[in-house]
């Protein structure tokens, strides 16, 4: 934990740009604005979910419930038939901005320790701004952009999005580098 003490500015405000930055991408460009369709005939689709009872959960339709069902001509039929899908329902009422939004900058903050601890490993201070940006941008952009590749990959998410959130995590770890490469400790 000795990196931390040498480290903490660096930690702290990385953090902090990482989500101004995060906040200007998002709030102030229209990169991630059609990331979310809209479902066709919401509202009996809604209407529906209430009436099944649908709860707060991840859910997998359809969904088998052995390895031997998964092969069986009825399941089959149902992913044939479609729709095939992922679902994640939330509680119901307005979305917890405030603690989505605190979470966020603990994930960056999380994000920056480990870039903390992984460049203090490989470079004393007093090492070169460019050494420090480099090995610093390498952490940080594996923290940050690499997070929605399994969702692609075993979800259906869109690769488009995800190529949008990898170059949007590849802000936030250059952004994430600069921080500690300025305030990189000389001695």
């Amino acid at each position: 934990m000795e990196f931390l003490a040498a480290l903490w500015l660096p930690v702290v405000l990385s953090a902090v740009f990482v989500f101004i930055a995060s906040s200007v991408i998002h709030m102030a460009t229209p990169l991630h604005k059609n990331d979310y369709t809209i479902l066709q005939q919401e509202d009996q689709v809604l209407a529906t979910m209430r009436e099944a009872g649908v709860r707060p959960g991840h859910y997998m339709f359809p969904r088998a419930s052995s390895m031997k069902e998964m092969s069986s001509p009825e399941h089959l039929d149902k992913m044939n038939r479609g729709p095939v899908g992922f679902m994640t329902i939330l509680p119901s009422g307005p979305v917890a901005m405030g603690k989505n939004l605190g979470l966020w900058f603990l994930f960056s903050l999380i994000v920056s320790v480990f870039t903390a601890y992984l460049t203090s490993l490989a470079l004393a201070p007093g090492a070169h701004y460019l050494a420090v940006f480099r090995i610093a941008g390498t952490v940080a952009v594996l923290g940050h952009a690499v997070t929605h590749i399994p969702d692609s990959i075993w979800k259906g998410l869109s690769w488009g999005i995800t190529a949008k959130f990898i170059f949007s995590g590849i802000i936030y770890g250059l952004v994430t580098a600069g921080t500690f490469a300025w305030l990189w400790p000389s001695t």
